[in-house]
This record gives C-alpha cells, structure tokens and sequence, in this order.
C-alpha cells in the first residue's frame, strides 16, 4: 500500500523521545498507529514469535526490550496486556525451515496485524519494510529503540518467546534453553555437538545442520 505519510527529519528527530513518531502521526490524523515487532530472528531453536501493538495511552518507563531487565519486561509485558490491543503470531521451527526466515518473519507481521481488533491507520516495522499491510506503513531503523508502539511490541514478543523457551527447558533440559533462549551460545554449541539438535531446533540453520551429519536428531534428549 502507498504510504500517505513518511515522517521526514524536520518532523520526527529520533532524539525528541519514544513518542515522537506517534505524535508526529497524529498531528497528521494517522491513529490509530500499530507497532511491529519480532523476537527470535538471530536463534537456532525455538519459535519466532511476532508481535503487533496498538497503544490505547503514553506507558511510562516504556522501552525497548533489549533495554529492560527481565523482571522490568514482565512487569511492562502485564502493562502492555491489559492496557493495548495486541496481536501475537507464533512461527514454529518447522515452518521457519519450510519457508524461510525472513519470508516467515514477513508473513507473520501481516498476521500479527491481521489480530488486533481495532483497525491501525499508521503501521511502524521494526527495521525493514512489510509489503501487503492493511494501512501505509513505515519501517524504522531500529523502531524498537525510537517509537513506542514498536518497543511494545519487542516487550510482547520477547517475554512471549522467553516463556515458551523456558518451558522447552523442562522437557529438554540437556540444551539449557531457559539460560541462552535458543541462540547460539559457547553452551548451547557444547549441548548441540554432545546430544545433536532435538526437534525444536531450527534444522535449515548453520549451526544446526553442522551437528547433522554426526548425530542422529536429539529429540529424546532429557
């Protein structure tokens, strides 16, 4: 969709706060404005969850993700919940490997729009564009650090995919998912090359196919 808006410098300094493209769209009208997310992009396991967030008010003590201590994302997720409409996508190993990362992370932005219940005006990516979007869309070099909507969106997917992984360490506890969430890690290298990957590993992955050819899949690892 042609985008009707695109934020110049002389209107939006990524300097003058986390609200400052949401301010800048609604001058123009553009609300409400949907933020954009993933989680999981750069890991050899587990899912990559994609989160998508309108914000209904300014959440003090917001920001990005990779900013927040563990307990201050939890803490903000449970704001973010209750307070913001939310969609949330969950991609699987499997389909990450049959469809490809980044064909997998397009998709999955669209579904996580396609959930809100309230219809964005204004729709901010995190990092690159999103063709097929139901409203014009920008995408913002790390949307995550400079709009609010979108460093929602980081605190919902993150805590989202920490908690699934978390819960993969119970069931597979030879990886230590629950310490490295999945990325590639001296650790999680050490449990590939002892145990091979278990079936919630991403097998299309470079670090993951390296350990194929030596063992057989993991899967029954405990």
């Amino acid at each position: 969709m042609t985008v009707a808006f695109r934020p110049r410098p002389s209107v939006v300094r990524r300097d003058s706060g986390l609200y400052a493209y949401e301010r800048a769209l609604a001058r123009r009208g553009l609300t409400p404005i949907a933020g954009v997310d993933e989680a999981g992009r750069g890991a050899c396991a587990g899912p990559l969850v994609v989160a998508a967030v309108i914000l209904r008010r300014e959440i003090p003590g917001l920001a990005d993700s990779k900013l927040l201590t563990a307990a201050a994302r939890e803490r903000m997720y449970d704001v973010v919940m209750r307070t913001a409409d939310v969609g949330v996508v969950v991609i699987p190993p499997a389909e990450l490997d049959a469809r490809g990362l980044h064909k997998s992370n397009v998709s999955g932005m669209r579904r996580a729009v396609a959930q809100l219940t309230i219809d964005p005006e204004y729709i901010l990516t995190d990092g690159f564009p999103v063709p097929g979007l139901p409203a014009p869309s920008l995408a913002v070099w790390k949307g995550d650090q400079v709009a609010a909507c979108v460093a929602a969106a980081s605190i919902v997917a993150k805590v989202t995919r920490d908690r699934m992984m978390v819960s993969l360490d119970a069931e597979f506890p030879a990886y230590g998912f629950a310490v490295h969430k999945g990325y590639v890690t001296a650790m999680h290298r050490a449990a590939l090359e002892r145990h091979g990957p278990c079936a919630h590993h991403r097998f299309s992955f470079v670090t993951v196919a390296r350990e194929m050819g030596d063992n057989e899949m993991g899967a029954g690892v405990a």
